[in-house]
């Protein structure tokens, strides 16, 4: 059998394009805002609804529960620092080392692990509370940072985000958790003195 190369063809219509997508699309944006609004909700609720047990834990060395949820806001605060420090690095803001970008993460976990007994001792000792606006900024602004933190988190495993976002992320981040030390641990040592 031969083909005969001039021969007619048939011509069958190309398939139509379909058109180029996002990988994941909106959900990539909507996901980390939903369990962000989750996370902030979820913890308000609870420390609303919640009986304050008073106290949740103490440490040795530590005059009070109060001295103790000062420090480790502080130590979470530097390491807050550190992030914001590292951050301007990795975006090519400050000179920095080409470690900045295993510093940013390393102190980011430290930041948020210091702080996870803090919130729990609030949530489960305290509650969320509004009889002033220092003590419901604290509130407000301690149940957003954990869910902003949740969405940054997310937000990380997405490819291809806009270059802005995780800055903008990064940052509404650090304010919560800079207004949270300032309503809590900057005013227990202004108002009791710096002590353990």
């Amino acid at each position: 059998m031969t083909v005969d190369p001039n021969a007619a063809t048939q011509d069958f219509p190309s398939p139509r394009p379909t058109p180029a997508r996002a990988p994941g699309g909106a959900s990539r944006y909507l996901i980390p805002a939903l369990v962000a609004c989750a996370v902030a909700v979820g913890l308000g609720a609870y420390g609303k609804v919640h009986d304050p047990a008073g106290t949740a834990f103490n440490l040795a060395g530590f005059s009070s529960t109060g001295a103790v949820k000062s420090w480790l806001a502080t130590v979470s605060f530097g390491f807050a620092l550190v992030q914001l420090t590292s951050a301007l690095m990795m975006y090519g803001k400050l000179p920095g080392p080409s470690w900045s970008g295993v510093l940013h993460r390393w102190s980011g976990r430290v930041a948020f692990l210091v702080a996870v007994p803090v919130a729990v001792h609030c949530l489960y000792a305290l509650g969320f509370q509004t009889y002033e606006s220092r003590v419901l900024w604290h509130s407000l602004l301690g149940c957003f940072f954990f869910g902003v933190f949740s969405a940054k988190m997310l937000l990380l495993r997405s490819e291809r985000l806009p270059g802005w976002l995780l800055p903008i992320i990064g940052g509404l981040v650090f304010t919560a958790l800079t207004v949270v030390w300032l309503t809590s641990a900057l005013w227990f040592f202004r108002t009791f003195g710096v002590t353990t």
